[in-house]
């Protein structure tokens, strides 16, 4: 059974267990992969990844609620830094799209929430919904003043975000490739919106 010690050793380590759990579920997809693949990933044995998560549907989870957190980070950090709507929208997706790409990923792809049990898929979809509607205020933001043409912010946003996400469904980790990622994919999912 998984513990919950506090402490930053085992946040550490856990977070190296999702990375590798995000990159085998990315490649393999949730029915796909087993723990097996993870704890082989990391070198561990599979009684010692039970450290860590009791199951498989609790290391899905936990991606999830890691690639909520990195894209709520990525969202919080750009909102703060203020400007047009349209500096925020590239700061979101300079932001995000580093992370992604950079020491943080790889993040988990949310295309395996229906393998959830109810309350954790319930939290996700909420956590994504929230970060929907910040995205559209960025979108509703720039409208208002000037520097971003969308004639749907709904459809926008899907879009944008879609784009996104599939980043680590095809990005293994080269980090010459990540530079370029994170350098040119805001500009070329921006151009598009600025006034």
């Amino acid at each position: 059974m998984a513990r919950n010690p506090d402490g930053t050793r085992f946040a550490i380590k856990r977070d190296r267990v999702l990375r590798a759990a995000a990159h085998c579920f990315n490649q393999k997809g949730y029915s796909g992969t087993s723990l097996k693949d993870v704890a082989a990933m990391l070198g561990l044995t599979d009684p010692a990844l039970y450290y860590y998560v009791r199951n498989k549907e609790e290391l899905v989870y936990r991606c999830y609620l890691r690639a909520a957190d990195v894209g709520s980070e990525a969202m919080n950090r750009a909102i703060a830094e203020g400007g047009s709507g349209l500096d925020q929208l590239r700061a979101y997706l300079r932001y995000h799209v580093g992370f992604m790409v950079g020491d943080r990923g790889p993040i988990a792809i949310l295309s395996e929430i229906p393998s959830l049990e109810p309350p954790h898929r319930e939290e996700i979809l909420k956590l994504s919904r929230v970060h929907s509607r910040k995205f559209e205020a960025i979108l509703e933001r720039g409208i208002e003043d000037g520097s971003i043409v969308c004639p749907d912010v709904r459809m926008t946003g899907n879009a944008v975000m879609g784009a996104i996400n599939w980043i680590p469904k095809w990005f293994h980790g080269d980090a010459k490739l990540g530079a370029r990622i994170a350098s040119e994919f805001p500009e070329i999912l921006s151009r598009g919106l600025a006034a």
